[in-house]
């Protein structure tokens, strides 16, 4: 296994996943729940960064490698789909949008992995359309989990709720749009089982 600032950014984000969700599992007289709520909206806002700047510097100092490859989308997934489970507790977020984000994110995956399998790759790599998804998600997430108005005029839980079904359209579309170009070498292999 490689190691380097990339690689140690990325297992940063991965620790960091069970401080978003710890926080509010701590006792109600350590930390109120506007704090809780501010503490991990921070611990998120660190992750989500972390996984902008290890992809960067990665490719800057040509620092990528296949266990790099490897970790970074697993904790990614790992942070949104515990955030996401939280905020589903929280009653912040409906529970089948959670389930629609999840659940098409391990299905990408799973293709992903079955696609590398066969030596192709390259036709579900990560486009334009999932950047966006995965943006819309990264600033969604962080409105929910602080829940609160902000400057008296913003209000965060709404424009979490809006981003993130936002992310959800775009989840569900994402997920065709591999699926597609993904098909052709599906419906091949299942005619020579």
């Amino acid at each position: 296994m490689p190691f380097n600032i990339p690689i140690l950014l990325t297992w940063l984000r991965v620790a960091l996943i069970p401080l978003v969700v710890g926080v509010y599992f701590l006792p109600h007289n350590w930390l109120p729940p506007a704090e809780r709520n501010l503490a991990a909206t921070l611990v998120f806002i660190v992750a989500a960064v972390t996984d902008w700047f290890d992809g960067f510097l990665a490719r800057r100092w040509n620092e990528t490698s296949a266990f790099g490859a490897f970790l970074d989308p697993v904790a990614d997934k790992l942070m949104v789909a515990g955030a996401l489970l939280v905020l589903v507790q929280l009653d912040r977020v409906n529970a089948i949008l959670a389930f629609i984000i999840i659940g098409r994110e391990i299905t990408i995956s799973a293709l992903r992995e079955w696609m590398a399998e066969i030596g192709a790759r390259k036709s579900v790599a990560v486009s334009s359309l999932g950047k966006i998804k995965t943006a819309a998600q990264m600033v969604a997430i962080p409105l929910l989990l602080f829940h609160d108005v902000v400057f008296g005029v913003i209000d965060t839980h709404y424009w979490g709720q809006y981003l993130l079904w936002v992310a959800g359209v775009l989840t569900v579309w994402s997920m065709f749009y591999y699926l597609r170009r993904a098909w052709p070498l599906i419906k091949e292999r299942a005619g020579n089982l």
